[in-house]
């Protein structure tokens, strides 16, 4: 009789999972440790750094897949041709070269394999895991929705200008340019807090994951709001000081907030506000209900 070892026995058991992990390695960690270079160096396309979120995004989904592991080797094995189209496609936009192509056949080769393997079940599984990997997935979007980013631009230029004014300030703002000190400041599209208002959101539904709160509808609709403005505010404040710092001839200080590490901090404020925030509207919502245990809506 043939004793097996442990480590043997779970080679076999899970070959299809282990060559399925190989194969993705080889064809997707090159592209992802290009992502990472250019989000962490700054050394990518601006339109490419709005889902820098994904520096923490990938590893939480891959955390949760690794979670979820147990339940998914329990399903059992269902193909649905669904997966063998979106496999297909996936291999048409890997073997494109056309950038965004490239990074899209990711999620979708994802979602091919869940349904290849274990149907909708499967897809279900980890549908939140495959959700902030496509989120963080980098695309054009941000190109092409910058040119509807000029009411935003208006509105913070103006509640900037505003803001200044009451502080003693000789501000005077004509549409998205403020005139301050001499100076002319443009609120330009990629000033318009789509990047933070993209990853607030982002890491807002890491967290309600996280905490199990994304059972609440209510909740997810009301933190998720805050969020936003929670996103709005800090650009607004962002944008007033750097207005400020460019006015009065701070360059150095404008730089730092701008392209330096105090635009980072900024942004781990703002995301460190959103944990007080949800903690709030959880234990609102304990209050409200009466019974300081946590419901589904």
């Amino acid at each position: 009789m043939t004793v097996q070892t442990p480590l043997k026995y779970h080679l076999q058991r899970h070959s299809t999972e282990i060559m399925v992990a190989v194969l993705l390695a080889v064809l997707y960690i090159p592209l992802i440790l290009y992502w990472y270079d250019g989000w962490l160096n700054k050394s990518i396309s601006l339109e490419h750094e709005y889902y820098s979120h994904g520096v923490i995004g990938l590893p939480f989904a891959a955390y949760i897949v690794w979670e979820k592991r147990h339940q998914w080797q329990k399903l059992p094995d269902c193909f649905n041709p669904f997966g063998a189209v979106l496999l297909g496609l996936a291999a048409v936009f890997y073997l494109s070269g056309v950038p965004d192509l490239v990074n899209l056949s990711l999620p979708i080769i994802l979602s091919g394999l869940c349904f290849g393997l274990k149907g909708v079940r499967g897809m279900k599984l980890f549908s939140i895991p495959w959700f902030l990997v496509l989120l963080a997935t980098p695309t054009d979007i941000p190109y092409l929705i910058a040119p509807f980013s000029y009411p935003l631009q208006s509105f913070i230029a103006g509640t900037a200008g505003f803001i200044l004014t009451q502080w003693g300030f000789d501000v005077n703002v004509q549409e998205i340019f403020i005139y301050v000190g001499g100076r002319i400041v443009e609120v330009a599209p990629h000033c318009a807090g789509f990047k933070m208002l993209f990853t607030t959101l982002y890491v807002a539904l890491m967290l309600l994951y996280w905490t199990g709160a994304f059972k609440s509808r209510k909740t997810v609709v009301v933190f998720l709001f805050c969020g936003v403005i929670i996103s709005v505010i800090t650009n607004i404040l962002r944008n007033t000081f750097l207005t400020l710092f460019h006015g009065q001839g701070y360059d150095d200080l404008f730089h730092w907030l701008h392209e330096g590490w105090g635009g980072d901090m900024v942004s781990a404020f703002m995301l460190l506000a959103l944990v007080p925030t949800l903690i709030a509207l959880e234990k609102l919502r304990d209050a409200l209900s009466g019974t300081g245990t946590t419901e589904s809506i």
